[in-house]
C-alpha cells in the first residue's frame, strides 16, 4: 500500500478526540451535542453519539460503521438500487484490483488520479511483476471487459452499475462521510451507447434519475454544468449534483458524465453499425457516495440529534408507555398491541419498556431521529387514545387508537414532504444574486452560501473569479430556460451565463 507508513495515516484529531464523547451516548446528556450552529463539531459528534460511524479505526480516512448507521446506509442504497434497477439498468460486480498496465492506458484520467492511487505491490512476501491498483473508480476496471463484450448496434445501450468500495489517498483533512480513503458506498454506473446523441440522453437521464433519489431522500439540490477544468478526467463534459450545508458550503453529492469517444479509443470498444462499418462506442458514467447519507443527516438535524426521513429512519416509529403501577398491564398490552398493528402496515416499530425515566428515553429517540413518538398512559387509555409527536415539528397531538396506522402513515408522508419543502426553503435563502466580486467575497466569506453572479464563459475570467474570491464554480445551471442577462465581473462583456461560486468540500 501506498504511504501507510506515515504516523499521521493512524490518528486523526477526531479519532484522538472521539472517547471523549462516549459518556454522551448514555440518555439525558443533552449537553454533550453541540449547536448546530458549530455545524463542523455538531457534525462529528452527531455521528459519534448517534451511533453512526466510529471514527476511531486505527488508519486515517476509515471509519466503521456502527450497525444503527448501517441501517441508515442500508436502507439509503435500496432507494438507489430501486430507482437504478427500474430505469433499465442491471446491477453488476467487477474487481477491485486494477493492473497497471489497464490503469494507465488512459493519460488524462490518470493524470486527475495519479496522486490518489494505493497500489499493492507484493503477494505475501513476493514482489508483483505488475503492480495493482486499488480502484478509485472503475473505469479503467470495466472497459477492457466491455471491449469484450460490445460488437455490434445491437449491444447498446448497454447500462450497468456496482455499488462497492473505492480507494482514493486523500492528503486533504478527511472527514467521515465526506472525504474519506475508503469510500464504502460507492454506486457508479458505466453506459455505452452508439451515438454520442445517445449518450447525452442517458446523462440527462442520469440527472433525472438522481434528482429523483435525491427528492427521496428530502434532500434540496442544484444541478450545474462543471467548468471545463473541473469536468471529470478523460470526459467531454460533467453534470454535478450539490447542496448547500448549514456552514455554507457546498457538498458535491452527485456527479453524471459525457464520456463521448475517449474511452473506447483507449481500450478499442467498437462496435459494427447498421452499414456494416466499425465505428468507436460513446460513454457515460456516474457516481454518488456516502456523502448522500452526509446531505442526509446534514439537511435535517438539529440541536437535538438527528432528524431522519421516514424513508430511511432505522426506527420510523417508537412507542413509549407511561407506566403507574395499577395499570401497568393494560397499558403494556395496549402499546404492545399498537406495535402489532403498525408493524403489520410494514413499518419500523421499537417499544421502549426500558427503566429509563419517560423524559430520558424522549431525549434518546430524538437524539437518533425516530420520526414519530406514541405515549400512552392510563389516562390516555380512558379515553381511547394515545400522544403522537413527530419528530420534526415537536408538537404533541391526540389521536385515536381507533385506526391509528391510518393516522401515522399519513403523519409519515408528509413528514417527508414537509422536511424536503423546509430544506429546499432554506437552500434557496443561501443563493445571494452578486454584481461584483467584491460581493461575491463578502457573501462566501461570511458563511452565508453561494454567490450567484455573470460569467463571460471563457476560461481565463473563470479561474480569475475562483483566484480572487478563493472560492470554486460550481457552474452554469443545467437546463435553465430563463434569460438573465449580466456583466462578466473580469472583462465586463454582455452575457447570459450565470454560474455559482461557493466554497466546497
Amino acid at each position: 500500500m501506498q504511504n501507510l507508513s506515515n504516523k499521521s495515516d493512524f490518528m486523526t484529531e477526531n479519532q484522538k478526540n472521539a472517547g471523549k464523547n462516549d459518556a454522551g451516548k448514555e440518555a439525558g446528556k443533552e449537553a454533550v451535542l453541540p449547536p448546530k450552529s458549530e455545524f463542523s463539531e455538531w457534525f462529528n459528534t452527531i455521528l459519534d453519539i448517534g451511533c453512526v460511524m466510529d471514527v476511531r479505526y486505527p488508519v486515517k480516512g476509515l471509519y466503521v460503521w456502527h450497525p444503527f448507521g448501517f441501517g441508515i446506509r442500508k436502507r439509503v442504497y435500496n432507494i438507489i438500487r430501486d430507482v437504478m434497477d427500474n430505469s433499465g439498468h442491471e446491477e453488476t460486480l467487477f474487481p477491485l484490483l486494477i493492473p497497471e498496465t489497464e490503469f494507465m492506458k488512459e493519460a488524462d484520467h490518470i493524470k486527475g488520479f495519479e496522486d490518489e492511487v494505493f497500489w499493492v505491490t507484493h503477494g505475501g512476501v513476493t514482489p508483483l511483476d505488475i503492480r495493482l491498483a486499488l480502484r478509485p473508480t472503475s473505469e479503467t476496471a470495466i472497459y477492457p471487459m466491455y471491449k469484450l463484450w460490445i460488437r455490434s448496434h445491437a449491444d447498446m445501450p448497454l447500462k450497468l452499475y456496482q455499488v462497492v468500495n473505492t480507494f482514493r489517498h486523500e492528503t486533504k483533512h478527511t472527514r467521515p462521510l465526506i472525504r474519506l480513503r475508503e469510500i464504502t458506498s460507492f454506486k457508479e454506473a458505466h453506459t455505452v451507447h452508439a451515438t454520442w446523441e445517445d449518450a447525452e440522453k442517458q446523462v440527462d437521464e442520469a440527472v433525472g434519475l438522481y434528482a429523483d433519489i435525491y427528492r427521496r431522500l428530502s434532500v434540496p439540490f442544484l444541478i450545474s454544468k462543471r467548468p471545463d477544468w473541473d469536468k471529470f478526467p478523460g470526459g467531454d463534459y460533467t453534470i454535478a449534483l450539490d447542496t448547500i450545508m448549514p456552514d455554507g458550503k457546498t457538498l458535491q453529492i452527485g456527479t453524471a458524465h459525457h464520456l463521448g469517444t475517449n474511452f473506447a479509443k483507449t481500450y478499442d470498444i467498437m462496435y459494427e453499425n447498421a452499414d456494416g462499418a466499425q465505428e468507436y462506442a460513446n460513454q457515460t458514467c456516474y457516481g454518488i457516495s456516502e456523502r448522500s447519507i452526509a446531505a442526509v443527516i446534514s439537511a435535517h438535524g438539529d440541536d437535538k440529534g438527528l432528524v431522519l426521513p421516514p424513508a430511511v429512519a432505522p426506527v420510523q416509529i417508537v412507542v413509549i408507555p407511561v407506566l403507574f403501577k395499577d395499570t401497568t398491564e393494560a397499558v403494556m398490552a395496549a402499546c404492545e398491541n399498537v406495535v402489532s398493528v403498525l408493524k403489520a402496515q410494514g413499518l419500523r416499530v421499537e417499544m421502549d419498556a426500558s427503566d429509563l425515566r419517560p423524559g430520558a428515553k424522549y431525549y434518546k429517540w430524538e437524539l437518533k431521529g425516530s420520526c414519530l413518538r406514541i405515549e400512552i398512559g392510563p389516562r390516555d387509555l380512558e379515553k381511547n387514545s394515545a400522544v403522537l409527536v413527530r419528530r420534526d415539528k415537536g408538537e404533541k397531538q391526540f389521536v385515536s387508537l381507533n385506526g391509528i396506522e391510518e393516522t401515522v402513515l399519513s403523519e409519515l408522508k408528509q413528514m417527508g414532504d414537509d422536511l424536503y419543502n423546509k430544506a429546499e426553503e432554506k437552500m434557496k435563502a443561501m443563493i445571494t444574486p452578486c454584481e461584483t466580486l467584491a460581493e461575491v467575497t463578502a457573501i462566501i466569506g461570511s458563511g452565508k452560501g453561494v454567490a450567484e453572479i455573470s460569467w463571460c464563459g471563457s476560461d481565463a475570467c473563470g479561474m480569475k473569479i475562483e483566484e480572487e474570491t478563493n472560492a470554486g464554480i460550481l457552474g452554469t445551471p443545467y437546463a435553465e430556460t430563463a434569460v438573465r442577462t449580466g456583466k462578466c465581473p473580469v472583462c465586463g462583456s454582455e452575457s447570459e451565463k450565470k454560474i455559482c461560486i461557493a466554497k466546497m468540500y
